[in-house]
């Protein structure tokens, strides 16, 4: 029997223990570096599955390594479990339909990609148990993605530094080998302080926090027009001050993303903005302190070990769906605007008037740079790192939406979910069979660094996350 059909079998015998893992991480809807009941599912299920946990890497309290083998290759399989404030929706629905006004959802799929890690983890152990070969797999519980940056700090803290090659996924509205850079990204708030009045009687007496944040922030405005235009910028006033006009606002403060295509230039950017913010202060006779949160490093992609993914995509062919899956994704896609819809087909034309991706994008190698962040990218600067996207959500779905909330937890994810593992599962199998594959991998990420060596992104000081809460 051919690996991947192996590979395969474990994933399809596991199939109803992984849908319910996937599902109750739906339920608990956690966001970054709070996720404890996914965090301790996902510990206890891998314990059930013969693999050794270990709790609280990296300084992080839902940050976790499960281990099964012993010797090289050491495999990393990346899994992440956050939510997303705000997107609360009731699964399996075809109009928005908040289960909680204002809750949590999984709008990005997380509990989908942290399950199919977990699947491609148990099938590579099975594998590797089964065949009696050397190798040591390891399922690194990634939390706080969308805020915060985990895998930063965990690969600061060295938890990479003796990986030979890792490998992830996201759920997408399309199926694919993901070959782009992304932006680096440094996440920062700038919390000033002044002195509070009664805005009628008294305003002279007092100097206004929220002032001094609006003044920044048109600062901010003017900065665009003379950065790269790659760079993005943008911002979230997380305290104003209070609900009291007739007060003078003695606190505020905001919160800063910057992004660009390289550390170096968002460093560049960064300076120029607490510049600005300095300047605010100053013109307000307030005080401000700059409190850096998280960041980022751009991922270098590696196209040996993605092109041995997408052969081994290719062999298993794309999730099937039924009629009803079918009438679901053609009610979900009447909810989309006609850009939305047009998106996936201006990347794959194939995928014109369909309602659930039937076809493998073709791989074209380190394709441009996303429009976005991830935490994959400090992981790919250390180790050889590759990554798929898989069709959980119809065809244009955006993501951070209630449409793939919803999705989310319905068969169409499970398919695709599942399918992502046994991706995942054959790609570190043919590479562990073949270590020619993996020599090359690593001498390509070399030539990738440039003679550049990773530096991480967050300053010593900060040693954890913060959650940026008023």
């Amino acid at each position: 029997m051919d690996y991947r059909e192996v590979l395969s079998k474990i994933i399809e015998e596991k199939r109803e223990k992984l849908i319910s893992v996937s599902d109750k991480i739906w339920d608990f809807a956690e966001t970054g570096f709070e996720e404890f009941k996914s965090a301790d599912l996902l510990c206890r299920t891998l314990e059930e599955e013969g693999f050794t946990v270990e709790k609280g890497v990296g300084n992080i309290e839902t940050a976790f390594i499960g281990s099964f083998g012993t010797g090289k290759p050491t495999i990393a399989v990346l899994g992440e479990f956050d939510a997303l404030t705000g997107l609360s929706q009731a699964g399996g629905a075809t109009e928005y339909n908040p289960v909680k006004a204002g809750g949590n959802g999984h709008g990005c799929g997380h509990n989908l990609l942290g399950t199919g890690a977990l699947a491609a983890a148990i099938a590579v152990r099975n594998y590797l148990e089964e065949n009696n070969l050397e190798g040591t797999v390891r399922y690194y519980g990634c939390p706080g993605e969308e805020i915060g940056s985990g895998k930063t700090f965990m690969v600061r803290e060295g938890l990479f530094d003796d990986v030979d090659f890792a490998l992830c996924w996201h759920p997408w509205s399309r199926n694919a080998v993901w070959s782009m850079s992304s932006l680096a990204c440094y996440e920062v708030s700038y919390r000033f302080s002044g002195k509070s009045a009664h805005a009628a009687a008294s305003p002279h007496l007092g100097r206004s926090a929220l002032d001094a944040v609006e003044l920044m922030n048109v600062g901010v405005n003017y900065l665009r027009e003379h950065i790269i235009p790659e760079a993005k910028v943008h911002y979230a006033i997380t305290n104003s001050g209070g609900f009291s006009p007739n007060v003078v606002q003695e606190k505020a403060d905001v919160l800063y993303f910057i992004r660009a295509p390289l550390v170096s230039q968002t460093e560049e950017i960064y300076q120029r903005i607490c510049d600005i913010a300095r300047g605010a202060a100053l013109m307000t006779g307030t005080q401000v302190e700059i409190d850096f949160a998280s960041a980022a490093a751009n991922i270098l992609p590696n196209n040996t070990l993605e092109e041995i993914m997408h052969e081994n995509f290719i062999s298993l062919g794309v999730p099937q769906y039924d009629e009803k899956e079918i009438q679901f994704a053609q009610a979900i896609r009447e909810t989309l605007s006609e850009a939305d819809k047009k998106g996936d087909v201006q990347v794959n034309k194939e995928l014109e008037g369909k309602d659930l991706a039937h076809v493998i994008d073709p791989f074209i190698p380190s394709n441009g740079v996303l429009p976005g962040t991830t935490d994959v990218g400090d992981v790919s600067w250390i180790v050889p790192t590759a990554q798929c996207l898989v069709a959980c959500e119809p065809v244009g779905t955006p993501l951070h939406t209630w449409q793939v909330v919803s999705t989310g937890k319905t068969s169409i994810a499970h398919k695709g979910m599942l399918h992502a593992g046994k991706v995942m599962a054959a790609t570190a199998i043919e590479v562990l069979h073949n270590p020619a594959i993996l020599e090359k991998a690593k001498a390509e990420l070399i030539k990738q660094r440039n003679g550049e060596e990773y530096v991480c992104p967050i300053p010593p000081e900060v040693k954890k996350y913060k959650l940026q809460t008023v």
